[in-house]
């Protein structure tokens, strides 16, 4: 169900939309156009998106969240597991009358935007993945514990930021947990086999170098993981390798990632 509702694909509208235990923030910018659904980075909020979004213009239909516990109003959960992230997508979309949508995630987004597309190929018109979901085995024990040892020592830090929506009201433990899941889910073996599902037409959009917490080219390696999927599946295809990091990549190469949305929807873009 949702809060403040006005009529699908009408005006614009900013609301609650209640899921499970919880109820997310929501914005969409309603009118006629493609809908357009943005998944947010692991901690970050739908403020990131709003320079794509200009960029693309008013013909779009633009549709943010804030998921579980992110942002200064979605709420709380019991449940902040990588599957019921990927099911609020449904519920957001659900809850704003849409049935087809083209999905643009970045880092952890762009992991639930590559289980959703493989998931509902009827329902996906197409992904823009942005430094994200690349098959790569980077999570081991050690990796593991020095995640749980960072977010123990920020654990005192963090809820002194959440009245401003930088950090999430999550538990330490609850967000190395998360984390530590996407590793998982990173590896070879379990997001090869996603991406070789999805059939609609896919463009990553890329960073270069280093950033926070890499090691020497450890972010170069993790996105060289993508290579034998662009060579055995060429609806999934490299839109841009840009110069930002991958935490400044929304801000610095915004256009790189609307061009990539506007080619998934035109693909024959992108060969002229």
């Amino acid at each position: 169900m949702t809060r403040n509702t006005t009529s699908p694909g009408g005006s614009r509208w900013a609301g609650m939309v209640a899921v499970d235990d919880t109820a997310l923030a929501v914005t969409d910018t309603g009118g006629p156009g493609v809908p357009v659904i943005y998944l947010n980075g692991h901690f970050a909020t739908q403020g990131y998106w709003r320079r794509v979004i200009a960029d693309l213009g008013t013909q779009w239909r633009h549709i943010t969240y804030d998921e579980r516990a992110r942002g200064k109003k979605s709420k709380r959960s019991a449940d902040y597991s990588f599957e019921a992230a990927v099911r609020d997508v449904d519920a957001v979309l659900a809850a704003r009358d849409v049935d087809r949508a083209l999905v643009v995630g970045w880092s952890y987004g762009a992991f639930v935007g590559a289980h959703w597309a493989a998931r509902h190929p009827d329902r996906c018109l197409g992904a823009v993945l942005v430094d994200g979901a690349q098959p790569y085995d980077w999570l081991t024990d050690e990796t593991e514990e020095g995640i749980r040892r960072f977010f123990k020592r920020m654990g005192w830090f963090m809820p002194l930021l959440r009245p401003t929506g930088l950090t999430p009201r999550m538990s330490a433990e609850q967000m190395a947990t998360s984390n530590i899941e996407v590793g998982r889910i990173a590896r070879e073996r379990e997001l090869g086999p996603v991406l070789d599902d999805i059939t609609v037409p896919v463009r990553y959009v890329l960073a270069s170098g280093k950033s926070f917490g890499s090691k020497g080219d450890e972010q170069e390696r993790i996105r060289a993981g993508l290579d034998p999927v662009f060579a055995r599946k060429p609806n999934i295809r490299l839109g841009a390798k840009v110069a930002s990091n991958h935490g400044a990549i929304l801000r610095k190469d915004f256009r790189a990632v609307a061009e990539s949305v506007r080619e998934v929807v035109t693909p024959d873009r992108g060969r002229r």
